[in-house]
């Protein structure tokens, strides 16, 4: 059956076009919002609500803006995003400190010549200032945007942005002289 008339059928709730479409899709889906969220299970959640809400939503779709998947991609893309801009996935994360990351690192199985020396890794941070420590697990090992790290440090957004760009520098600095 050609896209098109299954789309139709779709748009008119025919449960038939939709499993279809669901077969057809649901894999790529939920493979592109768990490159995003990073959570098996989670994305399974966002990619089953992405499915409803095109589902609800059908009638928005329209053939002369676009292609059927790229328009579902879209509405994935952004609930996936949503996801992890939401304040309990922040929260989750928040609560996992420098050395959970690192040591996923060490526990890594790949014998990729280009993968960091975690134990390297892990000095070279240890060596820098408390202030670049706290800067640098927040920025980027936990996600927070700069106005959140401003906040959860009680310090101006301004500083924030001039601590992490001296302490990158300091850490790029560290790794030149190893």
């Amino acid at each position: 059956m050609q896209l098109e008339v299954l789309v139709e059928q779709f748009q008119k709730k025919d449960a038939s076009a939709f499993e279809k479409l669901y077969g057809m899709y649901s894999e790529n889906i939920c493979g592109v919002i768990n490159t995003i969220v990073k959570d098996d299970v989670l994305s399974q959640e966002i990619c089953q609500d992405v499915f409803i809400k095109i589902w609800n939503n059908s009638s928005n779709y329209n053939s002369s803006k676009g292609r059927f998947f790229t328009w579902i991609l879209n509405i994935a893309r952004n609930a996936a995003i949503d996801e992890i801009r939401s304040r309990s996935y922040k929260n989750q994360k928040k609560n996992l400190s420098i050395d959970y990351f690192v040591g996923i690192l060490d526990n890594s199985n790949e014998e990729d010549s280009t993968s960091f020396d975690t134990k390297g890794l892990r000095k070279l941070v240890q060596n820098l200032k408390e202030k670049c420590v706290q800067i640098i697990e927040l920025l980027y090992f936990r996600g927070y945007t700069q106005k959140e790290a401003a906040e959860e440090l009680e310090i101006p957004v301004g500083t924030v942005k001039t601590r992490n760009r001296s302490c990158i520098s300091q850490l790029r600095e560290n790794m030149d002289a190893k």
